[in-house]
């Protein structure tokens, strides 16, 4: 039934990082994929505090792999990465690339040690 779960989770997941990134998307009009970068740093974020609060098999399962893996998304990112590059936006290209790579990483410890702080 775990696979129930993650499909469960994406159905929620993957709707949510479309309507986001339309959303964010449409307020910036800077050529930089913002939404992308929201939804991924939000996803770092849910993972961080899942990982911090050791929940179960289950739960894991559902916000995890199944909303989690359907939020976020490493493919749009690589490509709007590439776009941006093959379009002559090198330097957004690089700044995406890094800034995408160290929010994600801060979002995922700053979830997980919310996480620990509120579970004790």
């Amino acid at each position: 039934m775990t696979w129930l779960m993650v499909i469960a989770g994406a159905v929620v997941g993957a709707p949510l990082r479309f309507l986001t990134d339309r959303a964010v998307n449409a307020r910036h009009d800077t050529g930089f994929p913002w939404g992308t970068l929201t939804v991924n740093a939000a996803g770092s974020l849910v993972l961080g505090a899942l990982a911090g609060a050791s929940v179960s098999s289950s739960a894991y399962a559902l916000l995890g792999t199944g909303f989690c893996g359907a939020l976020t998304t490493y493919s749009t990112f690589s490509y709007e990465t590439l776009r941006l590059a093959e379009t002559g936006r090198r330097t957004l290209a690089a700044a995406n690339a890094g800034v995408s790579v160290l929010v994600g990483l801060g979002a995922v410890v700053l979830g997980s040690e919310l996480a620990r702080a509120f579970t004790g």
